[in-house]
Protein backbone atom coordinates (compact mmCIF):
# COMPACT_ATOMS: atom_id res chain seq x y z
CA UNK A 1 0.00 0.00 0.00
CA UNK A 2 1.15 3.58 -0.46
CA UNK A 3 0.58 6.35 2.31
CA UNK A 4 0.22 9.27 0.95
CA UNK A 5 1.04 12.09 3.50
CA UNK A 6 -0.26 15.51 2.82
CA UNK A 7 0.43 18.51 5.15
CA UNK A 8 -1.86 21.49 5.41
CA UNK A 9 -2.17 24.75 6.99
CA UNK A 10 -5.28 26.92 6.26
CA UNK A 11 -5.75 24.67 3.23
CA UNK A 12 -9.57 24.39 3.80
CA UNK A 13 -10.48 25.20 0.26
CA UNK A 14 -8.25 22.64 -1.13
CA UNK A 15 -8.44 19.23 1.11
CA UNK A 16 -11.56 17.81 -0.91
CA UNK A 17 -10.01 18.55 -4.25
CA UNK A 18 -6.85 17.30 -3.07
CA UNK A 19 -8.49 14.03 -2.02
CA UNK A 20 -10.62 13.39 -5.07
CA UNK A 21 -7.71 14.34 -7.40
CA UNK A 22 -5.14 12.18 -5.87
CA UNK A 23 -7.51 9.39 -5.38
CA UNK A 24 -8.55 9.42 -8.77
CA UNK A 25 -5.25 8.77 -10.03
CA UNK A 26 -4.33 5.77 -7.48
CA UNK A 27 -7.36 4.33 -8.36
CA UNK A 28 -6.89 4.61 -11.91
CA UNK A 29 -3.52 3.18 -11.70
CA UNK A 30 -4.78 0.31 -9.48
CA UNK A 31 -2.54 1.68 -6.85
CA UNK A 32 -3.99 0.06 -2.98
CA UNK A 33 -3.37 3.82 -1.06
CA UNK A 34 -4.28 5.34 2.02
CA UNK A 35 -4.34 9.25 2.18
CA UNK A 36 -3.05 11.22 5.51
CA UNK A 37 -3.98 14.78 5.62
CA UNK A 38 -1.65 16.78 8.76
CA UNK A 39 -3.92 19.98 9.96
CA UNK A 40 -0.88 21.98 11.16
CA UNK A 41 -2.81 23.62 13.31
CA UNK A 42 -4.86 25.86 10.98
CA UNK A 43 -6.85 29.14 11.90
CA UNK A 44 -9.51 28.00 9.27
CA UNK A 45 -11.86 25.40 8.77
CA UNK A 46 -9.77 22.99 7.49
CA UNK A 47 -9.41 20.43 10.19
CA UNK A 48 -13.44 20.06 9.53
CA UNK A 49 -12.95 19.50 5.86
CA UNK A 50 -10.64 16.88 6.94
CA UNK A 51 -13.06 15.21 9.02
CA UNK A 52 -15.95 15.74 6.23
CA UNK A 53 -13.59 13.94 3.66
CA UNK A 54 -12.84 11.20 5.91
CA UNK A 55 -16.38 10.47 6.31
CA UNK A 56 -17.31 10.37 2.89
CA UNK A 57 -13.75 8.84 1.92
CA UNK A 58 -13.02 5.62 3.56
CA UNK A 59 -9.52 5.95 2.15
CA UNK A 60 -8.84 9.40 4.07
CA UNK A 61 -7.31 9.91 7.39
CA UNK A 62 -6.55 12.52 9.03
CA UNK A 63 -4.62 14.23 12.49
CA UNK A 64 -4.50 17.86 14.20
CA UNK A 65 -1.74 19.28 15.43
CA UNK A 66 -2.40 21.46 19.31
CA UNK A 67 -0.91 24.13 17.70
CA UNK A 68 1.32 25.36 14.13
CA UNK A 69 4.71 23.41 14.64
CA UNK A 70 5.50 23.63 11.28
CA UNK A 71 5.53 21.77 7.81
CA UNK A 72 8.25 19.56 8.87
CA UNK A 73 7.11 18.52 12.11
CA UNK A 74 3.65 17.72 10.03
CA UNK A 75 5.50 15.36 7.16
CA UNK A 76 6.91 13.38 10.37
CA UNK A 77 3.64 13.08 12.13
CA UNK A 78 1.95 11.59 8.79
CA UNK A 79 4.87 9.30 8.42
CA UNK A 80 4.73 8.38 11.81
CA UNK A 81 1.01 7.00 11.16
CA UNK A 82 1.31 5.56 8.10
CA UNK A 83 1.17 2.24 7.36
CA UNK A 84 1.76 1.45 3.73
CA UNK A 85 5.14 -0.27 2.55
CA UNK A 86 6.00 3.11 0.39
CA UNK A 87 5.16 6.70 1.61
CA UNK A 88 4.76 9.69 -0.27
CA UNK A 89 5.05 13.66 0.95
CA UNK A 90 3.06 15.71 -1.78
CA UNK A 91 1.78 19.09 -0.89
CA UNK A 92 -2.15 20.09 -0.04
CA UNK A 93 -2.26 22.70 -3.06
CA UNK A 94 -1.55 20.41 -6.00
CA UNK A 95 1.23 22.31 -7.10
CA UNK A 96 2.98 18.65 -6.97
CA UNK A 97 1.15 16.46 -9.40
CA UNK A 98 -0.58 13.58 -8.53
CA UNK A 99 0.05 12.32 -12.28
CA UNK A 100 3.58 11.34 -10.97
CA UNK A 101 2.70 9.55 -8.29
CA UNK A 102 2.15 6.26 -10.70
CA UNK A 103 5.77 6.79 -12.15
CA UNK A 104 7.02 7.02 -8.68
CA UNK A 105 5.87 4.22 -7.34
CA UNK A 106 6.84 1.92 -10.35
CA UNK A 107 10.27 3.29 -10.02
CA UNK A 108 9.92 2.14 -6.05
CA UNK A 109 8.32 -1.60 -7.29
CA UNK A 110 11.83 -1.73 -9.38
CA UNK A 111 13.57 -1.35 -6.38
CA UNK A 112 14.60 2.37 -5.85
CA UNK A 113 14.39 3.04 -2.28
CA UNK A 114 13.92 6.46 -2.80
CA UNK A 115 12.07 8.78 -5.75
CA UNK A 116 12.93 12.06 -5.49
CA UNK A 117 10.36 15.37 -7.60
CA UNK A 118 12.91 17.40 -8.74
CA UNK A 119 11.51 20.52 -10.56
CA UNK A 120 12.18 21.71 -13.96
CA UNK A 121 10.89 25.01 -13.29
CA UNK A 122 10.02 26.97 -10.06
CA UNK A 123 6.45 28.28 -11.46
CA UNK A 124 5.59 31.72 -10.59
CA UNK A 125 7.71 33.58 -8.42
CA UNK A 126 9.07 37.03 -7.45
CA UNK A 127 12.59 38.33 -8.68
CA UNK A 128 13.44 38.44 -5.16
CA UNK A 129 12.23 35.15 -4.34
CA UNK A 130 13.96 32.74 -6.94
CA UNK A 131 16.95 35.10 -6.06
CA UNK A 132 16.86 34.00 -2.40
CA UNK A 133 15.67 30.76 -3.28
CA UNK A 134 18.80 29.74 -5.39
CA UNK A 135 21.33 31.31 -2.77
CA UNK A 136 19.78 28.95 0.07
CA UNK A 137 19.78 25.61 -2.18
CA UNK A 138 23.42 26.90 -3.18
CA UNK A 139 24.60 26.96 0.47
CA UNK A 140 22.61 23.94 1.36
CA UNK A 141 24.34 21.99 -1.36
CA UNK A 142 27.63 23.23 -0.49
CA UNK A 143 27.11 22.25 3.15
CA UNK A 144 25.62 18.63 2.29
CA UNK A 145 27.25 17.60 -0.61
CA UNK A 146 24.60 17.24 -2.76
CA UNK A 147 22.93 18.99 -5.31
CA UNK A 148 19.62 20.59 -4.14
CA UNK A 149 18.76 23.36 -6.65
CA UNK A 150 15.87 21.34 -7.81
CA UNK A 151 14.70 20.00 -4.85
CA UNK A 152 11.65 19.65 -3.64
CA UNK A 153 9.12 17.68 -0.74
CA UNK A 154 7.79 15.53 -3.44
CA UNK A 155 9.13 12.54 -2.60
CA UNK A 156 8.40 8.43 -2.55
CA UNK A 157 10.31 6.62 0.50
CA UNK A 158 10.64 2.99 1.16
CA UNK A 159 9.56 2.22 4.76
CA UNK A 160 12.81 1.31 5.35
CA UNK A 161 13.67 4.94 4.68
CA UNK A 162 10.60 6.15 6.51
CA UNK A 163 11.84 4.05 9.43
CA UNK A 164 15.46 5.54 9.63
CA UNK A 165 14.50 9.17 9.20
CA UNK A 166 11.61 9.01 12.17
CA UNK A 167 14.58 7.12 14.43
CA UNK A 168 16.27 9.91 14.36
CA UNK A 169 15.58 12.70 17.51
CA UNK A 170 16.65 16.09 16.22
CA UNK A 171 14.97 18.34 16.69
CA UNK A 172 15.02 20.74 13.54
CA UNK A 173 14.34 19.07 10.55
CA UNK A 174 14.48 20.04 6.72
CA UNK A 175 13.06 17.07 4.83
CA UNK A 176 14.45 17.27 1.63
CA UNK A 177 17.94 17.58 2.96
CA UNK A 178 17.58 15.03 5.78
CA UNK A 179 16.74 12.50 2.47
CA UNK A 180 19.41 13.37 0.58
CA UNK A 181 21.59 12.59 3.87
CA UNK A 182 20.24 9.75 5.02
CA UNK A 183 21.35 8.20 0.96
CA UNK A 184 19.69 4.92 -0.18
CA UNK A 185 19.44 4.01 -3.83
CA UNK A 186 17.95 6.84 -5.18
CA UNK A 187 15.96 7.75 -8.71
CA UNK A 188 14.70 10.83 -9.99
CA UNK A 189 11.54 12.13 -11.72
CA UNK A 190 10.92 15.39 -13.03
CA UNK A 191 7.56 17.78 -12.71
CA UNK A 192 6.61 21.31 -13.20
CA UNK A 193 5.45 22.83 -10.42
CA UNK A 194 1.33 23.57 -11.40
CA UNK A 195 -0.44 26.97 -10.23
CA UNK A 196 -2.26 27.14 -7.37
CA UNK A 197 -6.19 26.08 -8.05
CA UNK A 198 -7.47 27.22 -4.28
CA UNK A 199 -6.00 30.19 -2.57
CA UNK A 200 -2.61 32.25 -1.73
CA UNK A 201 0.95 30.57 -0.90
CA UNK A 202 1.29 30.92 2.61
CA UNK A 203 5.29 31.37 2.15
CA UNK A 204 6.21 35.35 2.35
CA UNK A 205 9.96 35.84 1.68
CA UNK A 206 10.40 36.81 5.05
CA UNK A 207 9.60 33.45 6.26
CA UNK A 208 11.10 31.76 3.81
CA UNK A 209 14.25 33.95 5.00
CA UNK A 210 13.59 32.78 8.56
CA UNK A 211 13.18 29.02 7.47
CA UNK A 212 16.39 29.14 5.13
CA UNK A 213 18.17 30.67 8.26
CA UNK A 214 17.36 28.08 10.63
CA UNK A 215 18.08 24.93 7.82
CA UNK A 216 21.17 26.57 7.21
CA UNK A 217 22.50 26.60 10.47
CA UNK A 218 21.24 22.93 11.15
CA UNK A 219 23.01 21.44 8.77
CA UNK A 220 26.33 23.66 8.20
CA UNK A 221 28.74 25.41 10.62
CA UNK A 222 29.61 28.11 7.54
CA UNK A 223 27.93 30.67 9.31
CA UNK A 224 30.41 30.65 12.66
CA UNK A 225 33.13 30.54 10.08
CA UNK A 226 32.11 34.51 9.26
CA UNK A 227 33.37 34.78 12.67
CA UNK A 228 37.12 33.90 12.08
CA UNK A 229 37.11 35.52 8.32
CA UNK A 230 36.16 39.09 10.45
CA UNK A 231 38.80 38.71 13.37
CA UNK A 232 41.52 37.70 10.40
CA UNK A 233 39.97 40.69 8.50
CA UNK A 234 39.92 43.16 11.34
CA UNK A 235 43.69 42.02 12.04
CA UNK A 236 44.61 42.54 8.83
CA UNK A 237 43.31 46.42 9.07
CA UNK A 238 44.57 46.80 12.24
CA UNK A 239 48.57 46.14 10.79
CA UNK A 240 48.02 48.22 7.83
CA UNK A 241 47.04 51.03 10.59
CA UNK A 242 49.51 50.30 12.47
CA UNK A 243 52.24 50.36 9.88
CA UNK A 244 51.02 53.77 8.32
CA UNK A 245 51.00 55.43 12.49
CA UNK A 246 54.73 54.11 12.88
CA UNK A 247 55.62 55.60 9.50
CA UNK A 248 53.81 58.85 10.12
CA UNK A 249 55.69 59.17 13.41
CA UNK A 250 58.86 58.01 11.76
CA UNK A 251 58.37 61.13 9.63
CA UNK A 252 58.14 63.49 12.09
CA UNK A 253 53.86 63.66 11.67
CA UNK A 254 51.54 63.79 13.69
CA UNK A 255 49.01 60.62 13.84
CA UNK A 256 45.38 61.61 14.08
CA UNK A 257 44.64 59.75 16.64
CA UNK A 258 40.84 60.56 17.80
CA UNK A 259 39.70 59.64 14.11
CA UNK A 260 41.61 56.36 13.79
CA UNK A 261 40.73 55.10 17.07
CA UNK A 262 37.02 55.69 16.84
CA UNK A 263 36.76 54.16 13.33
CA UNK A 264 38.45 51.20 14.68
CA UNK A 265 36.35 51.21 17.56
CA UNK A 266 32.65 50.92 15.78
CA UNK A 267 34.36 48.34 13.15
CA UNK A 268 35.63 46.04 16.30
CA UNK A 269 32.47 46.71 18.00
CA UNK A 270 30.23 45.94 14.96
CA UNK A 271 32.53 43.03 14.35
CA UNK A 272 31.97 41.35 18.13
CA UNK A 273 28.24 42.05 18.13
CA UNK A 274 27.83 40.57 14.71
CA UNK A 275 30.29 37.47 15.93
CA UNK A 276 28.31 37.39 19.20
CA UNK A 277 25.07 37.20 17.00
CA UNK A 278 26.11 34.05 15.06
CA UNK A 279 27.34 32.38 18.44
CA UNK A 280 24.19 33.34 19.76
CA UNK A 281 22.02 31.89 16.95
CA UNK A 282 23.91 28.29 17.68
CA UNK A 283 23.82 28.13 21.05
CA UNK A 284 19.82 28.78 20.57
CA UNK A 285 19.76 25.82 18.82
CA UNK A 286 21.54 23.47 20.88
CA UNK A 287 19.03 24.75 23.38
CA UNK A 288 16.38 23.74 21.37
CA UNK A 289 18.30 20.14 20.90
CA UNK A 290 18.98 19.52 24.47
CA UNK A 291 15.27 20.34 25.86
CA UNK A 292 14.21 17.12 23.59
CA UNK A 293 10.54 18.35 22.87
CA UNK A 294 8.48 16.37 21.28
CA UNK A 295 8.44 18.00 17.37
CA UNK A 296 4.81 18.17 17.33
CA UNK A 297 1.42 17.33 19.23
CA UNK A 298 -1.68 15.79 18.40
CA UNK A 299 -5.10 17.09 19.70
CA UNK A 300 -7.56 14.72 17.34
CA UNK A 301 -7.26 12.11 14.87
CA UNK A 302 -9.78 10.74 12.16
CA UNK A 303 -10.64 8.22 10.02
CA UNK A 304 -9.77 4.37 10.31
CA UNK A 305 -6.33 2.54 9.53
CA UNK A 306 -6.43 0.42 6.74
CA UNK A 307 -4.98 -3.23 5.72
CA UNK A 308 -3.45 -2.28 1.70
CA UNK A 309 -7.50 -2.48 0.61
CA UNK A 310 -8.91 0.33 -1.49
Amino acid sequence: MLSVVIPAYNEAGAISQAAQSIGQVLRNADIPYELIFVDDGSADSSWEEIMQTAEQDPTVRGISFSRNFGKEAAIFAGMEVSKGECCAVMDCDLQHPPEKLPEMYALWQQGWEVVNGVKTDRGQESGLHSFAAKTFYSIMSKAIRLDMSRASDFKLMDRRVVKTLLDLSEHKTFFRALVAWAGFRTAEVEFSVAERTVGDTHWSTASLFRYAISNIAAYSSAPMQIVTVLGVLTLLLSLVLGVQTLVNWACGGAADGFTTVIILMLLIGSILMISLGIIGYYIAQIFIEVKARPRYLVARACGQERNGQV
